[in-house]
């Protein structure tokens, strides 16, 4: 799977050709399952003014486009339905990826389980009340049905990073004392209703996907035993894989990064709960990838930066690996011998 990549290339959350080519190269590529950019369900909802959006019925037109050239591949398209929470409204990342005040043009107001700054120097985002979290609820519904409409096989619901819905997670992010903070069970409540809202219109034959950060990495934070227990109450709601990432959510942890360093948990939670998982995380090597599926560590592998690197990855592991797969005929010529 090609893991959704912000590409900060949108204007007012529509694709463009830009999106047609990135994503539709890893289809030529051989990607078996290609999943947008963290869209965002409400333009309050963006990290930057620069995001990928389908908080509009305009939005389908070119999103249809890209799906149609995905299948048309042999690839599955999906989508990230996301919320950026606190860590919205911000300047895209080679511009230097500061927090953009609400009177500006290009900003907004923020908003969080709690008025809570990812970063002392940033304004605290407003806290949620329950109406906005009926909106936010209804926003995620609302995208749902534009997915289908978009033509999307799948969705994955951005519960990852210290965006909206891990910041309730969280408990450092969130500081409720109502029904959606305090205890482990008001702080996934949130996550819960989104699911409930989403699964109204989504199609029982079509998966749904959760990506969650396993892990903190930060004291007295969100764990990788709090994974696997809301991992056992996920795969009862309807949930078919949850993308195993961490951190995201604390500015100052301090995450062990190396190569397969996030594989760990998709193998904790898919052996103690049975529901599939996706690993993710400095994954490059074919070789790499294909024993986390043969020790059983993981259901799927999920790719990034190295399919930036190579959007042919897929054709080069098969070539690898010793395995036949279907090449473009266009570019047969060019194959391996």
């Amino acid at each position: 799977m090609v893991s959704p990549m912000c590409e900060y290339s949108s204007e007012d959350g529509f694709a463009n050709d830009w999106h047609l080519v990135h994503l539709g190269s890893r289809a030529v590529g051989g990607a078996a399952l290609i999943i947008t950019e963290a869209t965002a369900v409400s333009a309050e909802g963006r990290i930057t003014y620069g995001d990928l959006g389908i908080y509009k019925n305009e939005h389908i037109t070119k999103l249809k486009q890209i799906t149609d050239f995905i299948h048309q591949h042999g690839a599955y398209a999906g989508t990230q339905l996301a919320h950026a929470g606190r860590k919205a409204s911000h300047e895209k990342p080679w511009l230097g990826g500061t927090q953009i005040p609400a009177d500006h043009p290009n900003g907004w107001e923020s908003v969080a389980p709690s008025p809570l700054a990812f970063i002392d120097s940033e304004t605290a985002p407003l806290e949620l009340d329950k109406v906005g979290i009926k909106k936010v609820k209804a926003d995620f519904k609302a995208a749902a049905k534009r997915a289908i409409a978009a033509g999307f096989d799948v969705i994955e619901l951005h519960g990852a990073h210290g965006y909206l819905i891990h910041e309730f997670f969280s408990p450092l992010s969130n500081h409720r004392t109502d029904e959606y903070g305090g205890s482990f069970e008001n702080r996934i409540r949130f996550l819960l209703e989104v699911i409930e809202s989403v699964k109204e219109v989504w199609p029982e034959e079509n998966p749904l996907f959760v990506r969650i950060s396993a892990s903190d990495w930060t004291e007295g934070g969100w764990t990788a035993d709090d994974s696997v227990a809301l991992a056992k109450i996920l795969i009862n709601k309807g949930v078919d894989l949850i993308d195993c990432s961490s951190g995201g959510n604390v500015a100052i942890a301090k995450i062990p990064v190396r190569p397969g360093y996030q594989v760990e948990f998709a193998e904790k939670i898919k052996k103690e709960t049975g529901i599939l998982t996706g690993a993710v995380g400095m994954i490059t090597e074919p070789k790499q990838a294909d024993e986390i599926i043969q020790e059983g560590e993981a259901d799927l592998i999920i790719i990034a930066r190295e399919f930036l690197r190579d959007p042919y990855f897929p054709l080069r592991a098969a070539h690898q690996l010793g395995q036949q797969v279907k090449w473009p005929v266009q570019y047969e010529r060019a194959k391996w011998h």
